[in-house]
């Protein structure tokens, strides 16, 4: 990869969550960032004033990653700052749960738009810019191996996701650019809380056995690693980090 003074990640879907932590840990990385949001402005401007305040550089970039062309004027964005793009996390999604037979059109279209044509988008410009040497990390579920009940949609859509990584690891043969998913398990993120019961929350928290949620910063650790230089020998694979729940 290039000098680690002159690398540079966008983070899509990184203005909270799991994604506001992989922006920070990767900026600490000494990674120039994109922290990107689709409509939580404040919150993005949070996390690159925190990134700042660190001694680490960002911006913060507005893109629905369901547009093909914001996409593009994402990374137009980065090359403008920074000077180009090395790494890419596939971070933005929605989780929106029914069961299949329950499942109405708006809620499959949304899912799809955002967490499978985002990532497709993403992916597809990333594999015309990437600079040789990079990385892209995408994100799957555990759920595709435990195969909760309303998850089917999403679960499937991430399970395409995991197949695409695979596909393009191989298609980028020649570049030196590594392809890889990360699949969390349960993680105490608005996203995932939002909804669930206390008793809930406890239930799915002991499936692992480490017996706890994991954490954003779990998870910003693995890709961290993917990332940077020790990962290099990692490719095509999906990493479930779910603290051994399957």
């Amino acid at each position: 990869m290039n000098d680690v003074q002159t690398r540079t990640a966008i983070v899509t879907g990184s203005s909270r969550g799991i994604g506001a932590a992989v922006a920070q840990r990767l900026a600490r990385d000494g990674f120039n960032m994109i922290v990107n949001y689709s409509g939580s402005k404040d919150a993005a401007t949070e996390v690159v004033s925190k990134i700042e305040i660190e001694g680490g550089r960002a911006i913060e970039v507005q893109a629905d990653v369901s547009d093909s062309a914001a996409v593009k004027r994402m990374f137009d964005s980065a090359e403008a700052a920074f000077g180009g793009v090395d790494v890419l996390v596939n971070n933005a999604g929605i989780m929106k749960l029914a069961s299949i037979a329950n499942c109405d059109d708006a809620i499959f279209d949304a899912q799809v738009a955002v967490n499978f044509r985002g990532t497709f988008n993403a992916l597809r410009e990333a594999g015309r810019r990437l600079r040789d040497g990079g990385r892209i990390v995408n994100f799957s579920t555990t759920v595709v191996g435990m195969k909760f009940e309303t998850y089917g949609v999403y679960a499937g859509i991430k399970a395409a996701i995991e197949t695409m990584t695979a596909i393009m690891a191989k298609e980028m043969r020649g570049r030196n650019i590594t392809v890889n998913a990360v699949a969390p398990g349960p993680t105490a993120t608005a996203l995932f809380l939002d909804g669930k019961s206390a008793e809930l929350v406890e239930e799915l928290s002991k499936r692992s056995p480490l017996e706890r949620l994991g954490t954003p910063e779990d998870i910003a650790n693995v890709v961290a690693f993917l990332a940077g230089p020790d990962g290099a020998w990692v490719n095509g694979q999906t990493l479930r980090a779910n603290g051994g729940m399957v």
